[in-house]
């Protein structure tokens, strides 16, 4: 073995533990934040958490069962929101790819991608809340769903970009219309990499605050009415963490838990769909 080849071989082995060094490093801050939160988080979370209220100051105990529900009101209408509308503008741009309207659209879901989030609550404020005259979880969750619009679309466009021509070639030799080409062969065959993304939309706004600041605004009591301001997850713990009581603050921990919880579970998930999906491709 001649010394250009040994040499090849260290700076071979070099590079690949300098690899793996860097990608610890990564990952360890994320290992450092998931300790710290169930070590924190872990002692507020019992029975009472789930199915209780916050107690007013001065009082022990209470929980966060307003905010849980208000998470999922406010999700579920975004998504019921932004999924189809989604899905319509990705299955738009990834049919007509040289359609010069269709390069424009792709521009802005790039541009609204690249939106801060603020930025989003505030104009939500401007054209919903003030013309409603008051908060409401509608106006958080109109909101939450323009956040979620690139996400989908752009999923949307990339897997069904990934489908053969011949697919539609052949329901097209059938005798097939176009639209029941696109109902019936491609979005079936992309359902898992869209759902994949809608999931990754979900996990996306699910700790946003910013938004619902603006909008949601938040409530101290169970409410399920869309058009009144609603409590979530993300608000709970921004308003709790930042008090001085130390009640309150326990239940900030235990629901930035949940959230944090959640937010790994609709991840992992994703991941498992995606590579099913890979799989059968």
């Amino acid at each position: 073995m001649n010394d250009r080849l040994k040499f090849r071989i260290i700076k071979n082995k070099a590079m690949k533990w300098a690899v793996i060094l860097l990608t610890f490093l990564c990952a360890l801050p994320l290992a450092f934040i998931l300790v710290y939160i169930i070590k924190e988080g872990i002692a507020a979370i019992n029975w009472d958490f789930i199915i209780h209220i916050p107690k007013p100051v001065g009082e022990s105990g209470g929980g966060v069962a307003n905010a849980l529900l208000g998470t999922v009101i406010i999700i579920v209408v975004a998504t019921i929101i932004a999924v189809p509308i989604g899905i319509l503008c990705g299955v738009y741009l990834s049919e007509n790819k040289s359609n010069k309207f269709a390069s424009w659209v792709g521009v802005s879901v790039d541009i609204l991608q690249g939106v801060p989030s603020i930025v989003i609550g505030i104009v939500a404020y401007f054209w919903i809340v003030r013309p409603m005259g008051g908060f409401s979880a509608l106006s958080g969750s109109i909101a939450l769903a323009i956040m979620m619009f690139p996400i989908i679309i752009r999923s949307t466009e990339e897997t069904l970009k990934l489908i053969p021509d011949s697919l539609k070639e052949a329901a097209f030799a059938l005798g097939m219309p176009r639209h029941k080409v696109i109902t019936k062969v491609v979005i079936p065959c992309g359902f898992s990499g869209i759902i994949s993304g809608v999931m990754l939309s979900v996990a996306r706004i699910a700790g946003e605050t910013a938004p619902l600041l603006f909008t949601a605004f938040g409530n101290p009591f169970v409410e399920t009415n869309l058009l009144k301001p609603m409590q979530s997850l993300p608000l709970l713990i921004f308003n709790y963490a930042t008090s001085s009581y130390k009640d309150w603050q326990s239940l900030a921990w235990g629901a930035s838990l949940v959230l944090l919880v959640f937010v790994l579970a609709l991840n992992l998930i994703t991941k498992l769909i995606t590579r099913k999906w890979k799989v059968q491709l």
